[in-house]
């Protein structure tokens, strides 16, 4: 059985209008279960960087407290409902404490790769994905580089693209995604008993899905997205994932994109 851990948190995103993240979680979560939702609770405050370059740290690292314990406290495999792609950071090495040879599949539009020192933003969903696999401020780093697969990214940043093509990370193009087993067949080459999926709504279309706060042309299509998670969760055990990224700009535009958002939910849990 799945649950859900709805993460308001908005304080890792670049958006100019971050708090919208904490209606879009709060949009998710009011068409789950209620009584499969746990909300952890994250601070109304910005925080500050504690001079590591990485902007509201110490609000991220009070979240991240609370979400750790919250997975704790429980054996179910988590949802977690973000809020920024930051959400996934403490989920991941949660997972990776049960699994020592854990896969992540990050679903992005965007790379995710930055440095505290690369970063012109300092926004820690900049840096998500690489703090999974190198030490941060925030976080130690949890799954080895090699067992990292990053799918549907159309957008990146020089020094991104420079520490990727230094990295044993696989790369999925949206094109390779065309094939609904790109994905699980990476994963079975790296070796790994589970896998943690994390997905970015960026990762879709425009034409799909509207309330995000970057969104990029030539995005993946919903049955893309849904038919890969499904192809992989059927070969490779599910150890966690989470789900990012919705900003909508109004109630009603809310509703317009839910319809959406629940089948990739649907896919995953």
């Amino acid at each position: 059985m799945t649950r859900f851990l709805v993460v308001p948190q908005w304080q890792g995103s670049p958006a100019a209008r971050a708090m919208l993240l904490v209606d879009g979680a709060e949009a998710i979560a009011g068409d789950l279960p209620r009584a499969s939702c746990t909300a952890v609770d994250v601070p109304v405050e910005a925080g500050e960087s504690l001079d590591t370059g990485i902007r509201r740290l110490s609000a991220l690292q009070r979240v991240s407290e609370r979400m750790r314990e919250a997975l704790a406290a429980s054996d179910e495999v988590a949802l977690v409902v973000g809020g920024d792609c930051g959400v996934a950071v403490p989920a991941i090495s949660h997972a990776a404490t049960h699994h020592d040879d854990l896969a992540v599949v990050w679903f992005d539009a965007h790379a995710d790769h930055h440095s505290p020192e690369t970063s012109a933003s300092g926004a820690f969903a900049g840096m998500a994905l690489g703090s999974v696999w190198r030490d941060t401020p925030l976080a130690p780093a949890a799954v080895a580089p090699e067992r990292v697969v990053l799918a549907g990214a159309r957008e990146f940043d020089p020094a991104e693209r420079e520490t990727l093509d230094s990295s044993p990370v696989t790369e999925l193009t949206v094109d390779a995604l065309a094939d609904v087993a790109a994905v699980a067949d990476a994963v079975e080459r790296t070796g790994a008993s589970a896998v943690y999926v994390h997905v970015d709504l960026d990762v879709l279309d425009p034409a799909v899905i509207s309330g995000v706060s970057l969104p990029l042309p030539f995005g993946l299509t919903l049955e893309q997205l849904t038919g890969a998670i499904r192809e992989l969760r059927r070969r490779v055990p599910l150890a966690g994932s989470s789900i990012a990224g919705f900003a909508p700009p109004t109630p009603a535009a809310a509703v317009d994109d839910l319809g959406a958002i629940l089948r990739v939910i649907g896919a995953l849990a």
